[in-house]
């Protein structure tokens, strides 16, 4: 196999280092085929970038401000800048690849949409460009996160998207993504599937980091503008298949210079079986059509995760993020349920931001890494923490 000489790009077969490629069924080859023979050709035209960027900028509201938290920077003695995803259209870094996606699913000529969520707010991003587009909008939801991400349940409603129920498994993102799976399986011609992480096979994971770079694209120039520097110490990010992770460290990624740091979602305890953990757990193995580290048994049936937070609430990781594990080039840690409600509750308090608890997972991580003072730390706030109150209210209880 061909080893990419990049971080940034797998190889042609859609390899980072071991890890990708394109496990799938003979039914959906054409589909993939046409997306890993199309999708650079569409994506570097003139005319879709230039689309693309306007609406990145005149619709989903970038760029997205990077603001030095001075509260919590004087609580651990150093200089950290929070990229602020949520305030993003949709609330979240989500609405990045969905704006990519959908324009490119135009160019390919599909006319009906499908996608998969755990927190909902790739569920949203999807709704709200197929309403933008006025294309016809399925969304797969495990039932357990239905529950409890009422209001993105409504939101997407709303704009107009059906909403499935996943009722198989633990009932959360990964039962979705099967659904979401099975249904581009029957529906191969008309039907593009906007998959929401830097998971799936090639080329989602690469396609999905290239439209999520915007974040780490951005983090350079506002860092040269406030500091002069346009190279961080370190970059945190929460991980669950790793999007938001995945574009905050995008151009970064080949600068051994700079930290990467991401966080997994322990949930109660890496080892209490009630876990997300992902590269601390798992073993090599295949999911949902790519090569990664995956939550398995010896005979390769794939373990129920868990966490309070929908969105990392995933038994794999993406195949860019395993290979930077393996490779050592980026420091992998996780918070626990009760670590990562800490860090919403001290952020809301000292900085007047209240976070999704995917992204109080990046935060949770400050109590657990000394840097050298004068350090300068970017986290990704992957989002906002609207559809969490109500756990949020709870924990208050």
């Amino acid at each position: 196999m061909t080893r990419s000489k990049t971080y940034q790009h797998p190889t042609a077969q859609g390899y980072y280092g071991e890890f990708g490629g394109a496990f799938i069924p003979e039914m959906l080859y054409s589909n993939v085929e046409e997306l890993r023979t199309r999708y650079l050709e569409i994506m570097e035209d003139p005319g879709f970038l230039r689309e693309f960027e306007d609406l990145l900028k005149d619709y989903a509201g970038r760029p997205t401000a990077l603001y030095r938290a001075e509260r919590l920077s004087g609580r651990y003695g150093v200089s950290i800048f929070l990229k602020r995803e949520d305030l993003c259209h949709t609330g979240a870094h989500k609405i990045n690849n969905t704006i990519g996606q959908i324009l490119l699913a135009g160019r390919l000529g599909k006319k009906r949409i499908i996608a998969e969520t755990g927190a909902g707010q790739h569920g949203v991003a999807t709704a709200t460009v197929c309403a933008l587009k006025g294309l016809e909008c399925i969304v797969y939801m495990g039932e357990k996160d239905i529950q409890r991400q009422a209001p993105n349940v409504a939101r997407m409603k709303m704009l107009g998207a059906t909403v499935i129920p996943a009722t198989s498994g633990s009932k959360t993102l990964k039962d979705a993504t099967n659904e979401a799976i099975r249904d581009w399986i029957n529906h191969p011609a008309d039907t593009h599937y906007i998959i929401g992480s830097v998971v799936g096979p090639h080329p989602y994971p690469d396609m999905v980091a290239r439209f999520q770079s915007v974040i780490s694209r951005e983090i350079k120039l506002q860092l040269m503008a406030k500091t002069g520097r346009d190279s961080p110490d370190a970059v945190i990010a929460c991980v669950g298949g790793g999007s938001n992770a995945a574009g905050a460290f995008y151009h970064y990624l080949d600068d051994e210079s700079v930290k990467l740091i991401a966080v997994e979602a322990a949930g109660q305890g890496i080892h209490s079986g009630m876990s997300a953990a992902t590269t601390q757990l798992g073993k090599k193995g295949v999911l949902h059509g790519s090569r990664s580290l995956v939550m398995q048994t010896d005979d390769g049936q794939v373990i129920e995760p868990h966490s309070i937070s929908a969105g990392l609430d995933y038994p794999g990781i993406g195949p860019m993020h395993a290979h930077l594990f393996v490779s050592g080039r980026a420091n992998f840690y996780s918070a626990t349920d009760e670590e990562a409600l800490s860090a919403a509750f001290l952020l809301a308090r000292l900085e007047g931001i209240i976070p999704a608890l995917e992204s109080a997972h990046a935060l949770a991580v400050l109590e657990k890494i000394h840097f050298e003072k004068e350090s300068s730390v970017v986290i990704c706030l992957s989002g906002r923490g609207d559809k969490d109150l109500d756990t949020y209210m709870k924990a208050m209880k």
